[in-house]
């Protein structure tokens, strides 16, 4: 697998593996039960894998401070006057000071960086994760989280086009919605912005280039 790069400094962005979408029991815009549990375990080992190998991992968790920080997306607004909608609870979702703003037990770790800011699905808008990876040379990013179809989608994209290779890691990655968004979203992906490797490659692949440096 060729990533464009000479050298690969990696890091892995956990994306909104909080209880606010992850934990059935607060989750104001649950992912299924199974696919909740799945995405939950796939994270915790791959985090733990990545950490033993040294990646550095950054974990970012949307928050708002009030509602009107939501309501300010018109789209938004829509879904939230649909009553057929999956995000149909947008308007409750990760409140500031609410359970679903938790990361899932488990994923975190003493090391880890968190970037707590995010209000968009694009984990660059009006965050500090660009500064927090460039200052620390990262050059490739190791998507994982929930929802493939926004704001994973989202975050490749924002990534791809600040220059980063991108690494979509696919059985680390989930939505809300159905399974055809899923695969819609990874089609997307891996025709224009990003790599999208199963787990154990992508470890495999960014730990060998990395030592090979």
């Amino acid at each position: 697998m060729n990533l464009g790069l000479d050298v690969i400094r990696p890091a892995i962005v956990a994306i909104d593996c909080h209880r606010g979408h992850l934990d059935p029991e607060v989750a104001t815009m649950p992912a299924s039960p199974e696919a909740a549990a799945r995405l939950t375990e796939a994270n915790r080992r791959f985090l733990l894998a990545g950490r033993a190998a040294g990646v550095p991992i950054v974990h970012c968790v949307t928050t708002y401070r009030d509602v009107s920080e939501i309501r300010a997306n018109p789209f938004w607004r829509t879904r939230a006057e649909d009553p057929n909608a999956t995000r149909k609870n947008v308007l409750r979702h990760n409140l500031m000071g609410s359970p679903g703003c938790t990361i899932m037990p488990g994923l975190h770790q003493p090391g880890d960086l968190i970037v707590d800011t995010k209000k968009r699905y694009d984990c660059f808008q009006g965050t500090d994760l660009d500064v927090a990876l460039r200052t620390h040379g990262i050059n490739c990013v190791l998507l994982t989280g929930i929802n493939t179809n926004s704001c994973v989608l989202a975050t490749a994209c924002a990534a791809n086009v600040r220059d980063y290779a991108v690494i979509v890691v696919e059985d680390c990655v989930d939505t809300m919605d159905s399974p055809e968004h899923h695969a819609a979203a990874l089609l997307c992906l891996s025709t224009a912005f990003a790599h999208v490797m199963k787990a154990d490659a992508a470890l495999a692949l960014v730990a060998a280039k990395a030592g090979a440096a």
